[in-house]
């Protein structure tokens, strides 16, 4: 897991108003590693065409929505921990190219930035939503398919 359990709640709790339990925190955790993998595997296209053997921190493709919430991860004074994001990472296909040191240590908050961008997605396209069940987790993840 790349965070706590009562991380990942006050998480979504201080970014939307939204409730998750147990049962969602694997689906959270599969999200965020899948869309972190997602910004890696882009920016490691960009530093291929900008003919760079390592992914620097610059090469993601960071939108001004998720800037927005990795300045509102960082407000929340929450810390993650480097290894556990490694390790999750290690799980999904290996990138031809290792990442800059910068962009390593800046993985956690980019963690916390998509939990962010997540929880505030959730709120923007269900409103009156308390806890988050399958059908919306799949319109949300489509979303991010679509977006991202």
């Amino acid at each position: 897991m790349v965070m706590a359990v009562s991380q990942f709640e006050r998480l979504f709790r201080e970014a939307a108003s939204l409730d998750i339990d147990k049962n969602d925190i694997k689906r959270t955790t599969d999200f965020v590693n899948q869309r972190l993998h997602d910004l890696l595997l882009l920016g490691q296209a960009t530093a291929k065409a900008n003919g760079r053997d390592v992914i620097e921190y610059r090469d993601l493709p960071l939108t001004k929505g998720l800037q927005g919430s990795l300045h509102a991860f960082k407000a929340l004074d929450e810390t993650l921990a480097l290894a556990p994001v490694l390790e999750q990472l290690a799980k999904l296909p290996m990138l031809d190219l290792a990442y800059s040191e910068e962009l390593e240590q800046r993985l956690p908050e980019l963690a916390g930035a998509i939990t962010v961008s997540l929880a505030r997605v959730f709120r923007a396209v269900y409103p009156k939503l308390k806890n988050p069940g399958s059908a919306e987790w799949q319109t949300i993840d489509e979303i991010y398919e679509v977006l991202l």
